[in-house]
């Protein structure tokens, strides 16, 4: 196997395909990228739950595979010259690699070993742009849940229309939900789970970029194409939350606020709050106003945070990074908050326009 290429572009495209290299595996060349000399280059990295292919130009003057220590190589290749890369290995899998000054010699592993990476049919299929994607993932990936006991919550339900996006993630304590406008959905509307680690990946192999990015639903597996970028993972199976059951829109207090003031306030009040001295943030909503605060073995905190409406004199308390989280990915300058009592969720939505996002958490209840 022998090509050349730019430094550069090897460099990204090991960087990408090694954050899906197995730290660990029974399978040595798991734990290895997968270098593919076909016309292009082709490196790949898979842990058999995600599996992440990029492709690069190359000057391809001996077809071949085979696979390389994603760390070593990844090493090597960044302390590389900004030059021109030549790679050559022989059939003892040898590889010799030159740039610039720079020369090494290294023990690669037969392809053969390699695992295939699973093929997704293409039934389903929606195209979105890619800046699109990778902020919906953001946010709401925060709301995907941890908890292994429920591993359909610990992915984002994907739900496509006729003419628009939603994901939703839901953790028990809070949901975010983003929605936005869609065309040119193939095989009608659908819906499937994505796991949260791999679409962690997924918001970083998308750019900012109105370029299109391709997501198609196969039978088990989800693929996700951003420019010369592929993914490929499981999907999730199970029941999903019934968000829209889950969610209540018949608030009888509606107030709108300054989104950073309202951060800002619960940052200030927060400073009492650690890990070890854990307590809610107590919030009063009076009208015009809404006072915050918050008492631990550390002292306390007080702080007032203007608002527009009038929320009757009721108290509620809240996890402070909860409120903070929700808040922080709000894509809005102005914000709305619907409340009903001291047990019922907060609802947070745009407080203009399209209901194109909404938050919702739920309350701590206060020690009398």
């Amino acid at each position: 196997m022998k090509f050349s290429c730019e430094k550069i572009l090897l460099q990204s495209a090991v960087a990408t395909a090694s954050r899906a290299v197995a730290a660990k595996s029974s399978i040595p060349a798991l734990e290895g990228v997968l270098l593919q000399a076909r016309g292009q280059l082709i490196v790949s990295g898979y842990n058999m739950q995600t599996g992440i292919r990029a492709t690069l130009e190359a000057d391809v003057t001996e077809e071949g595979a085979l696979v390389l220590p994603a760390r070593l190589f990844g090493e090597i290749i960044r302390r590389l010259p900004d030059d021109v890369v030549t790679f050559a290995s022989d059939s003892g899998l040898n590889v010799r690699l030159t740039c610039g000054d720079a020369a090494y010699n290294i023990l690669a592993l037969s392809a053969d070993d390699y695992p295939d990476l699973p093929e997704v049919e293409d039934q389903y299929a929606i195209r979105v742009s890619q800046r699109t994607l990778r902020s919906m993932i953001g946010e709401t990936s925060f709301a995907v849940s941890a908890d292994e006991a429920r591993p359909i919550h610990t992915g984002s339900l994907f739900e496509i229309g006729e003419d628009s996006l939603t994901v939703v993630s839901v953790d028990g304590f809070r949901l975010a939900l983003r929605r936005e406008p869609l065309e040119g959905v193939k095989g009608g509307s659908f819906r499937f789970v994505a796991p949260g680690t791999a679409l962690n990946e997924v918001e970083k192999i998308c750019g900012d970029t109105d370029d299109e990015a391709v997501v198609t639903l196969g039978s088990r597996h989800l693929l996700f194409e951003a420019g010369a970028t592929q993914l490929i993972c499981r999907r999730l199976e199970g029941e999903f939350l019934d968000y829209k059951a889950a969610i209540p829109r018949t608030n009888p207090i509606v107030v709108t606020a300054n989104t950073r003031a309202l951060i800002s306030s619960i940052d200030r009040v927060s400073v009492v709050i650690s890990e070890k001295q854990k307590s809610p943030v107590q919030c009063v909503f009076d009208e015009g106003r809404v006072t915050m605060s918050a008492k631990t073995v550390s002292g306390e905190a007080r702080d007032i945070c203007p608002v527009s409406g009038d929320g009757g004199g009721l108290t509620i308390g809240f996890n402070n990074r909860y409120l903070t989280d929700a808040l922080k990915y709000a894509p809005a300058d102005t914000v709305r908050l619907e409340l009903n009592t001291s047990i019922s969720p907060c609802v947070i939505l745009p407080a203009e326009g399209e209901e194109r996002f909404l938050y919702m958490v739920l309350p701590v209840r206060l020690k009398n």
